[in-house]
């Protein structure tokens, strides 16, 4: 039952950062200045979270990569890049997200207890 769930809460983060994957790579086009503060703020508290889930997991060197991209997302002090800058850094951090998702499978083998 718990297999079961973790397989659950894996594919529900790979859908988590190809959504977030796609909101970065709409940042592209000419949208209303809400729309970037929007995906500033999802992007903190996903990218906290999964630091918060590296370091849980000892995986500290992601764990820090994803720390540092939630103090740049952070929309309270904004790091003011430039459009070109922040366009760049979105196919890059988004294009990274997809990798991430693509590679990070969940497990297919039968976990059934057999009595």
């Amino acid at each position: 039952m718990q297999k079961e769930i973790a397989k659950s809460d894996k594919s529900n983060m790979r859908t988590i950062k190809i959504a977030y994957a796609i909101m970065l790579l709409g940042c592209l086009f000419d949208f209303p200045y809400g729309y970037y503060q929007l995906v500033r703020s999802i992007g903190m508290i996903l990218f906290g979270f999964l630091a918060f889930e590296n370091f849980q997991k000892g995986n500290s060197t992601v764990g820090v990569v994803y720390l540092v991209l939630a103090v740049l997302f952070q929309p309270i002090a904004k790091i003011s890049l430039g459009r070109t800058l922040w366009n760049i850094l979105d196919v890059i951090i988004g294009i990274g997200l997809l990798v991430d998702a693509s590679t990070n499978t969940t497990d297919t083998t039968d976990t059934t207890d057999k009595e």
